[in-house]
């Protein structure tokens, strides 16, 4: 049953995908992610993150930065995982917000009040978000300082969503107080990479 429930998700989330493929977001920031994922752009400074769930274990991106299904605008990561699937951080920082108390779920924005989430904000001002979390899933409480590889929280179907995954993104406030998404380097099994979207990835023994 639960099989047959993950391929009808994974049918719909690809039938969004085709018909929603044709709006392509206009941010400059899209070609330029484009080309960190490609390698076309040798970029070696940026930090390197941690992937955000347990060491040995691999999960599937189903969305990528500027995806066609719901980050047409967005710097994001999706990644497919069970209800219940332990969260860990991606890099050091403290927690500035949370929300564990919501207990819906659906692809409805009437949902998007009721996604449960930790935002850990870093050393040099940026901030991560992991969204979606089960109800009770958040592991950590405000102002805690936590280190990355360190575990937080529990994976889950809260909010705006179609089906159970951790939703990923970084940014910051620039000097005028703009909002800033910014692509993020991971440590895979096969190296510091940009990832992309429908491929697997594990993360490493460290």
């Amino acid at each position: 049953m639960n099989q047959k429930k993950t391929i009808i998700e994974l049918f719909s989330l690809t039938l969004l995908l085709v018909f929603t493929g044709c709006g392509v977001s206009k941010d400059p920031m899209r070609n330029y992610t484009r080309q960190l994922q490609k390698g076309t752009i040798k970029e070696d400074t940026s930090f390197v993150y941690h992937l955000p769930f347990a060491v040995n274990a691999a999960h599937k991106l189903v969305q990528g930065y500027f995806s066609h299904y719901s980050h047409k605008n967005r710097i994001a990561l999706d990644f497919k995982m069970k209800i219940g699937t332990k969260i860990f951080a991606a890099r050091n920082g403290a927690i500035v917000r949370i929300k564990e108390d919501g207990n819906r779920g659906g692809w409805n924005k009437k949902y998007r009040p009721d996604g449960n989430l930790i935002v850990i904000q870093h050393e040099d001002g940026s901030s991560a978000g992991y969204w979606h979390l089960q109800k009770n899933g958040v592991l950590v409480n405000l102002g805690d300082t936590v280190l990355q590889g360190q575990l937080i929280g529990l994976s889950g179907k809260t909010g705006y969503t179609l089906f159970p995954h951790l939703h990923f993104l970084v940014w910051r406030l620039d000097k005028a107080g703009h909002f800033q998404q910014i692509a993020t380097r991971f440590k895979t099994s096969k190296g510091n990479v940009y990832l992309r979207p429908f491929k697997k990835y594990r993360n490493p023994n460290l």
